[in-house]
């Protein structure tokens, strides 16, 4: 008899799939750094935006040093603290500022759905909402930076001249730093606003209007005058900063205190980083 020769079973090969790593956190926020100073538009605007807000506080300061001789004794004695305080950072570079840096916030989103890009960007990274944060990041730390500079700039120019009539701050004066702080910080805070507007509309224009309305034209409508108007007044960033920019609080129909100007600071950050970050994912459903 002869054996049959049976051929050996081939053994299975094995398939390895090679899957790309997940995007750390880290990684996102420093593409989102890159996509955001990659463009000349931001250098120019954090820089024209500052040196704007530093231009109108010395201009003001400027004046009042010169008009400073031909002042009554006791608009001289009513001079400081505040209005010291005030030529640092006037209403005019408040503005400025709340304009500059919202528009800056409106841009990173609104100018991504414009060119596409931001679809590019949520094919290669599905998790949207973790794109989204860390945009909210770094404009966050941008405009930040952007109104500490505009701040610290204003208060070291504007208490140089103003010290010529020996009517200058310090550091150490009761309620001059978180005078600066407020200043500051409603960069970002309008920024937020701005991101959130944006994230909500998708459209350049429609988005620049609502966000310098909430902004800048509902806080010249209101007044403090009546109860009813008072409580809207308090719930706007523009009327915070208002608040906290008094080293000496002013007498006032419906007065509210440091803490609710910054509590009214932090809501507003808070739930237009929120609104960022979940809208996107809620409407691209």
């Amino acid at each position: 008899m002869t054996e049959t020769a049976t051929a050996p079973t081939p053994s299975p090969v094995r398939s390895f799939e090679t899957t790309e790593p997940r995007a750390r956190f880290a990684d996102l926020v420093a593409a989102e750094w890159i996509k955001l100073w990659s463009l000349r538009s931001t250098h120019w605007a954090f820089l024209g935006g500052a040196l704007a807000v530093i231009g109108f506080n010395v201009f003001t300061t400027y004046n009042d040093y010169s008009n400073w001789p031909g002042w009554s004794p006791q608009q001289k004695a009513e001079f400081m603290p505040n209005w010291a305080m005030l030529d640092t950072f006037t209403d005019a570079a408040v503005l400025c500022l709340m304009l500059t840096a919202s528009a800056m916030g409106a841009l990173t989103v609104v100018g991504e759905y414009s060119t596409g890009l931001i679809h590019t960007t949520f094919t290669a990274v599905p998790a949207r909402r973790s794109v989204m944060a860390a945009k909210v990041l770094v404009v966050t730390l941008v405009t930040t930076a952007l109104g500490l500079f505009a701040a610290g700039g204003s208060f070291w120019l504007t208490q140089a001249i103003l010290s010529g009539r020996d009517t200058g701050l310090s550091l150490g004066d009761p309620g001059v730093v978180p005078a600066l702080l407020a200043s500051a910080l409603v960069a970002p805070v309008a920024a937020l606003v701005g991101m959130a507007v944006g994230a909500l509309l998708r459209a350049g224009a429609a988005t620049m209007g609502v966000s310098f309305a909430v902004l800048l034209l509902v806080p010249m409508a209101v007044s403090d005058d009546h109860y009813g108007t008072a409580v809207v007044d308090h719930l706007l960033p523009y009327s915070a900063w208002a608040r906290l920019i008094q080293v000496v609080e002013k007498p006032a129909h419906f007065p509210w205190s440091q803490g609710g100007a910054w509590a009214v600071y932090a809501a507003w950050g808070l739930i237009s980083a929120v609104i960022t970050v979940v809208a996107v994912q809620r409407r691209d459903q």
